[in-house]
């Protein structure tokens, strides 16, 4: 596994715990970055797409559920509403990252965590809020 491979995973596993519990305080979050990922050129990384995935949540949401069409995101299974989430966070908010390489990473985290539609659901709804997001920009 690539190293920002891994670190987009511990990313992930850090949102579904904020997700289910969002009272953990942040030596906690960091502690298990650091646990995980046993790197710390990575732990930076990581911690800024869970950081930055919190911070743009309600605009991030927003923006996923117009691309998931009849889909609330509240709805969504855990796992694919975070990895819909940090996907959507890269794409959106990091030009840094290729938007297709975002795309295709979540998708893996979906392939890797998620159930068997999992791939298929986060790469439409991915690919649709990239297109949206190429054409407002």
């Amino acid at each position: 596994m690539l190293r920002r491979s891994k670190a987009r995973e511990v990313a992930l596993q850090l949102l579904v715990q904020h997700d289910l519990n969002p009272g953990v305080g942040r030596e906690v979050i960091a502690e298990f970055a650091r646990e995980r990922l046993r790197d710390p050129a990575l732990e930076p990384f990581s911690l800024a797409l869970y950081d930055g995935v919190v911070a743009h949540a309600a605009d991030i949401d927003r923006r996923l559920a117009a691309a998931a069409e009849n889909w609330r995101v509240a709805r969504m299974a855990v796992v694919d509403r975070n990895v819909l989430r940090l996907g959507g966070y890269e794409i959106l908010y990091t030009p840094e990252t290729p938007p297709n390489v975002a795309l295709n990473e979540a998708i893996e985290l979906a392939r890797r965590f998620g159930a068997a539609g999992s791939p298929a659901f986060v790469n439409g709804v991915l690919d649709r809020l990239r297109q949206d997001a190429e054409r407002s920009a």
